[in-house]
C-alpha cells in the first residue's frame, strides 16, 4: 500500500480533514497542523505551490500500527523481525515516481515549508537520503535540508553517521532524497544497523518494495515515493543550516554543513507532499520508536523485557521507560544498563514491573511515588556521551548525567503491600 492509498483510506473513512482554503507554505501549514495534531490533514490549495501536502499521517504509535494491521504492542516484535529477516527489494523498469522528470528544477516551486519564527530558510524534514559507497553499498537515512536557493539545500549532516562516512570517504556523493513514503520505509530509515545494510530492505520485511534506479544518479530509490531530488551533496561547499526547531522542541544552532544541489526531480502525478511537523508527534514517533526494539533485544538477554516505550515526555530520545517480569532482586537495574548500551543517546531509563502501563505516565509516576528510594533504586552511570538533541548537555563534547530509575517493587515486601487493590467490578445499568 502506496502512502497515497493510505492518505485515501483515511479520507474515504474520515478519518482525516480536508483544508480547502488558499493557504501559505510560510508558517500557516505548519500552525493548523500543529493546532489539529494528531488528526492527519490533506491541504489541497497551497498559495506558493501547486502540490498537494499532507500531515500528522503517523502522529501515534495506534496510526502507524493500523497500517499494518497490527495493535500497538506488536509493532516491537514486528520491527525486530524485519530487521532479522530483511530481503532485498524488487527492482522494476518503470515507477509512479516517475511519471514525471524535471531536469531543469526549481526548487522553489515545491512546497518546502516554513515552520517556525526564527527558522533559517524552508525545510524539508520527512526525505529520506539514498546514497551508494564502492564498498558498503546502499545507505538510507533521514536528514533534515534547509533550502537557500532555487538548486540548493544545506544538509545536516550529523558526525559519524554512515552518510558522513561515505561523505569523507568521498567527498563528493550523489544522493537521492525522496518525499512522501510508506511508512515501512520512514520506519526503516530511522533504524540504527551497521554500515553495509540497506535499509530499504528491512522496509521490505515489512512490507514489499519496489525501487527503480533513480533517473540521473546510481541509486535505487521506493517506486512509489511521491517526489524524488536527485543531485550531489558536497562535503567541502558549506553553507550555513539553521537555525531549526528540533525533536526537543527547542531551536538548534547555527551550524556549516555540506551543499546538495538538486539537479532533478522526479515525482508522480498530481504528487503528495509529506509534511513532518519538526518537534511534533510525527516525528517524534519516528525518532524514537525505531530505537524501541534496540532496548528490547538488549535487556531481553538480561531479564526477560515485556515491553518498551521510548516517550514523547522524554522527547521520544532521551527517555526509555522498560517493563520486566522481574524475577530476581537485580533485574531492575541490570535492566537498566542494558537499555543504555540499546539505545546510547538515552539520558534516563525508567523500569517498572508488568502491572505498571508505560503509556500511561501517571501510572508511571504512581509507580516512582510508591516503589522508588533514591538511595537504594537511583542508578548513576556519571558523566557520559549523551545526545547533540539534548540542549543541557555539555555545548562541546554533549556529555550528560545518565541515570536509571529502578521503580520495580521489591520481591520481599518487608510487609507492605506494593500492589494497588482494584475496586469492584459492577454493571452500572442496573444502578443508573
Amino acid at each position: 500500500m502506496s502512502l497515497r492509498d493510505y492518505i485515501q483510506i483515511l479520507l474515504d473513512a474520515g478519518q482525516m480533514t480536508r483544508a480547502e482554503k488558499p493557504i501559505s507554505k510560510a508558517y500557516e501549514i505548519a500552525g493548523v497542523l500543529k493546532a489539529l495534531e494528531p488528526r492527519p490533514v490533506l491541504f489541497s490549495n497551497i498559495k506558493e505551490s501547486p502540490f498537494r501536502v499532507a500531515g500528522n499521517l503517523f502522529a501515534s504509535k495506534e496510526a502507524f500500527a493500523s497500517y499494518f494491521g497490527l495493535s500497538p504492542r506488536e509493532i516491537i516484535p514486528f520491527l525486530t523481525r524485519a530487521i532479522d529477516s530483511r530481503s532485498p527489494c524488487k527492482v522494476v523498469a518503470d515507477a509512479p515516481c516517475q511519471e514525471e522528470v524535471i531536469l531543469s528544477p526549481n526548487l522553489d516551486e515545491l512546497p518546502i515549508l516554513i515552520h517556525c519564527q526564527g527558522d533559517g530558510g524552508p525545510y524539508i524534514s520527512s526525505g529520506i537520503m539514498i546514497a551508494r559507497h564502492p564498498l558498503h553499498g546502499q545507505n538510507v537515512d533521514f536528514h533534515r535540508l534547509m533550502q537557500f536557493s532555487p538548486t540548493e539545500l544545506a544538509v545536516r549532516v550529523v558526525r559519524s553517521r554512515h552518510f558522513d562516512t561515505f561523505l569523507r570517504d568521498r567527498r563528493a556523493v550523489d544522493v537521492a532524497v525522496c518525499i512522501g513514503n510508506a511508512p515501512n520505509i520512514l520506519a526503516a530509515a530511522a533504524t540504527s544497523v551497521q554500515i553495509g545494510i540497506n535499509e530499504l530492505d528491512i522496509a521490505n520485511a515489512m512490507q514489499p518494495v519496489e525501487v527503480v534506479r533513480a533517473r540521473t544518479v546510481d541509486v535505487l530509490v521506493p517506486a512509489e515515493s511521491e517526489f524524488v531530488l536527485e543531485g550531489t551533496v558536497y562535503l567541502d561547499r558549506l553553507h550555513a543550516e539553521g537555525p531549526f526547531v528540533d525533536l526537543t522542541e527547542t531551536q538548534d544552532v547555527v551550524r556549516q554543513e555540506p551543499v546538495f544541489e538538486v539537479k532533478a526531480i522526479t515525482h508522480r502525478k498530481n504528487p503528495i507532499w509529506h509534511a513532518l511537523l519538526p518537534g511534533a508527534l510525527e516525528h517524534k514517533l519516528l525518532m524514537g520508536m525505531p530505537r524501541e526494539p534496540t532496548i528490547f533485544k538488549a535487556v531481553n538477554q538480561v531479564v526477560r523485557c515485556l515491553d518498551v516505550n521510548i516517550n514523547p515526555g522524554g522527547c521520544s530520545w532521551l527517555h526509555a521507560i522498560v517493563q520486566i517480569d522481574k524475577q530476581h532482586e537485580d533485574d531492575g537495574k541490570k535492566a537498566i544498563m542494558a537499555a543504555f548500551s540499546g539505545h546510547r543517546s538515552c539520558k534516563h531509563v525508567f523500569v517498572v514491573d508488568a502491572d505498571i502501563d508505560i503509556y500511561n505516565p501517571l501510572e508511571v509516576e504512581w509507580a516512582m511515588a510508591t516503589r522508588f528510594q533514591g538511595d537504594r533504586d537511583l542508578v548513576m552511570l556519571g558523566r557520559e556521551q549523551g545526545s547533540s538533541l539534548d540542549p543541557s548537555s555539555d555545548p562541546e563534547t554533549h556529555q550528560t548525567m545518565k541515570m536509571g530509575f529502578d521503580l520495580t517493587q521489591p520481591l520481599s515486601s518487608h510487609a507492605k503491600a506494593f500492589g494497588r487493590i482494584p475496586f469492584p467490578q459492577v454493571d452500572v445499568s442496573q444502578f443508573i
